[in-house]
């Protein structure tokens, strides 16, 4: 049996072109979704059993669908040429599963952390690689919603391999409201800075761009926000309890001014202060949130996420407050740091610059006070009669058993205002097969009332005519690339399939650089130099 994405129902997650998708409208939503969840029914999930969850997963991902044709051709490390597929690399018959559902994932460390790994001279650990994390780093195309939702935006591209495309998920929330002053109102925020003062912070580049991080995040504090510092090294210390950012403003800016390193890295220490600093100072109607700030090199205390997160449950399920990890360092304990925001109901991000920093305390942690979704799951349904076969690029931790998706027990992503979150899918079609291809479909639940809600799109098989290089949009060719890119890095250790399509990586970074000259996108440049960085690495 092939894969399926299994999680315990009420148990935390364990280590995501216009004019070619249709909006569902509600009532009309309701209509046809249910017309398809019960052709589903029908045709897939009795068939086959899916809705149970169980099965085994191959070593690179799933791979979905009726008929075993073939893989992709296997390549060198970095994606230099074709070597043929051997014998002992193919799949077994994938059962008729045509359902494939994740919990939503707006994080992006794993991808920041490989571009300065890629500026030491070094390539990437490819266990730290999450191709979705590289996806979800750029800006999209996305159309906003006309309320506090999402749109679903379904297109796609042919590949260079026959039958082979890519299939893009992309979801959006909206920015504002669009009122008077140009800004909505949102909820005061009560955030917990949880700050590592250990010996390894020393190092530039970490305990120095704390300081600048937290300094452009108290300046753009709301008057009712308030703010709370704990440190931590070898034992944890409150700097500042709780403090409104009205009149003191300075006060918070002397406290993050005199953080100082000390010894080793207590993070469970850090961590349960912290909880217990924001359970404290709980306020009622405000986003509550710890922050931690570290390179994750716990050593001492526990130093497994599972025991710290147990030590904190209570905080995260009865009152509601999520982590969000921001990892710096060149040493960087990426799986640890992921493990603790994933479990903790949060986000996890890393910053290696002043630019990053003001990007991630300026736009993504205030977008996160101000949410516009709790539990958020995507389901994408391809049509057996078009689809022979398919694979979702990453989401390998984020994978929901098919039958979970209207189980609101079961975690799903938390998504801020103005957040895109994407997903792109490896598709091989039947041979001449036309029609309708997929619906994609996401399910929420309202911050405030916790009411569940969905939207829907779908996508017909004559959208992908276009090549991914030639016919798709700009946005969808740097989204390409990023998939492209993570997929040669991973390809490393031996047990990841790569991407359909797949170009060397000197070919990659001509495609990022052609597409950071027509986008003006400095991020896509950067996309362009890492690109170069591993070529370099891999020879």
């Amino acid at each position: 049996m092939e894969p399926h994405e299994d999680r315990t129902p009420g148990t935390p997650r364990t280590p995501s072109t216009p004019g070619t998708s249709r909006r569902v409208r509600p009532a009309a939503r309701r209509r046809t979704y249910g017309r398809l969840s019960a052709a589903l029914l029908a045709g897939g999930l009795l068939l086959t059993g899916c809705g149970s969850g169980g099965s085994n997963r191959s070593a690179d991902g799933e791979w979905k669908g009726g008929d075993s044709g073939p893989r992709p051709s296997a390549t060198r490390p970095g994606g230099e040429g074709a070597e043929g597929e051997s014998e002992g690399r193919r799949p077994t018959a994938p059962p008729a599963d045509y359902l494939s559902t994740f919990a939503l994932d707006v994080d992006t460390a794993s991808y920041g952390y490989a571009r300065r790994t890629l500026a030491d001279g070094k390539l990437p650990d490819p266990a730290t690689v999450r191709p979705e994390e590289f996806v979800n780093s750029f800006r999209q195309d996305y159309q906003e919603p006309d309320g506090d939702g999402f749109s679903v935006t379904v297109d796609g591209a042919r590949t260079t391999e026959a039958n082979w495309s890519l299939v893009r998920v992309g979801l959006a929330t909206r920015v504002g409201n669009g009122g008077a002053d140009g800004a909505e109102a949102r909820p005061p925020a009560a955030l917990t800075f949880v700050v590592d003062v250990s010996g390894s912070m020393a190092e530039p580049g970490r305990l120095d761009l704390v300081r600048t991080s937290m300094k452009l995040m108290t300046d753009q504090l709301r008057e009712d926000d308030s703010v709370a510092v704990v440190t931590f090294s070898g034992k944890a210390e409150t700097r500042l309890p709780m403090t409104r950012v009205e009149g003191h403003r300075d006060r918070i800016h002397e406290v993050v001014a005199a953080l100082r390193t000390a010894d080793s890295t207590n993070v469970e220490a850090g961590v349960i202060r912290g909880y217990e600093v924001a359970v404290e100072s709980l306020r009622p109607g405000a986003t509550n949130r710890v922050v931690l700030l570290s390179d994750a090199l716990a050593n001492t205390g526990a130093t497994s996420a599972d025991t710290i997160l147990n030590r904190i449950g209570e905080a995260r399920t009865e009152h509601g407050i999520t982590l969000f990890g921001v990892g710096v360092g060149s040493e960087y304990n990426d799986a640890f740091m992921e493990q603790l925001a994933d479990r903790g109901d949060g986000h996890t991000t890393y910053v290696s610059d002043a630019e990053g920093a003001r990007k991630v305390f300026c736009e993504d942690l205030p977008a996160q006070v101000q949410l516009r979704a709790r539990d958020a799951k995507a389901q994408v349904a391809f049509d057996p009669q078009t689809v022979e076969r398919f694979r979702l690029i990453g989401y390998d931790d984020r994978r929901v058993a098919d039958g979970d998706f209207r189980n609101d027990a079961v975690d799903g992503g938390e998504v801020g205002s103005g957040h895109t979150v994407t997903a792109l899918y490896a598709v091989r079609l039947r041979p001449g097969a036309t029609g309708h291809l997929a619906t994609a479909t996401v399910r929420w639940l309202d911050p405030r009332t916790r009411a569940p809600h969905e939207e829907s799109g779908r996508i017909e098989s004559a959208a992908l005519s276009g090549d991914v290089w030639t016919g798709a949009s700009t946005r969808f060719q740097v989204t390409a690339v990023a998939a492209y890119f993570a997929s040669a890095l991973r390809e490393r250790d031996g047990g990841w399939e790569r991407v359909p399509g797949a170009v060397p990586l000197g070919s990659l970074a001509g495609h990022a650089d052609r597409l950071a000259g027509s986008t003006e996108d400095p991020a896509v440049r950067q996309l362009a130099q890492a690109v170069r960085e591993a070529r370099g690495l891999t020879g």
